[in-house]
C-alpha cells in the first residue's frame, strides 16, 4: 500500500523543491537563474517555467506577517533590555529584509510547483457547440 505523502511520478516533494529551488518536473535545482528571479526554463528538462503565473500575491500578506512577528520580537526586546535606537535600526532592519526576500523566495516557489503539480492553467468558458 502507497503511502500518501509519497510522490509517485518521481517528482520532488513540495517543500524541498521549494526551499532548495528544484524544477517541479524533473528535481533538478535549475528553478532559480538567481536568489530572487525564476528561470525562462529548465536547463535539464526543458519545463518553461514562463507558462506559470505565480504573481506577487504573496508579497503583502508575506510582508504583513513578517512584520507583525519583527515587531512582536522589537518591542519584546525593547521592554526587557532598552537598547538605544540605533541598536533596533541595526538589527531589525536587514533581519526584516532577509525575512522578506527569503520568504517571498520559498512561497512563489511553492506556488509554482503547486501550480505545476495541479496543472492549473488560467480560466476560460469555452463555447458550447451550436451557439
Amino acid at each position: 500500500m502507497l503511502n500518501d505523502t509519497e510522490n509517485t511520478k518521481g517528482q520532488p516533494d513540495v517543500l524541498p523543491a521549494a526551499l532548495f529551488g528544484l524544477c517541479p518536473n524533473c528535481g533538478q535545482k535549475t528553478l532559480f537563474a538567481n536568489f530572487t528571479k525564476f528561470s525562462d526554463n529548465c536547463r535539464a528538462c526543458g519545463l518553461d517555467y514562463s507558462e506559470y503565473n505565480v504573481g506577487d500575491g504573496p508579497a503583502a500578506f508575506l510582508t504583513l506577517i513578517v512584520g507583525a512577528i519583527i515587531l512582536g520580537l522589537a518591542l519584546a526586546v525593547e521592554a526587557n533590555f532598552h537598547p538605544p535606537f540605533l541598536v533596533h535600526v541595526l538589527l531589525w532592519v536587514p533581519l526584516t529584509v532577509a525575512a522578506v526576500v527569503v520568504s517571498l523566495r520559498v512561497s512563489k516557489a511553492i506556488l509554482l510547483i503547486l501550480e505545476h503539480r495541479n496543472q492549473a492553467r488560467e480560466g476560460s468558458i469555452s463555447k458550447r457547440e451550436g451557439e
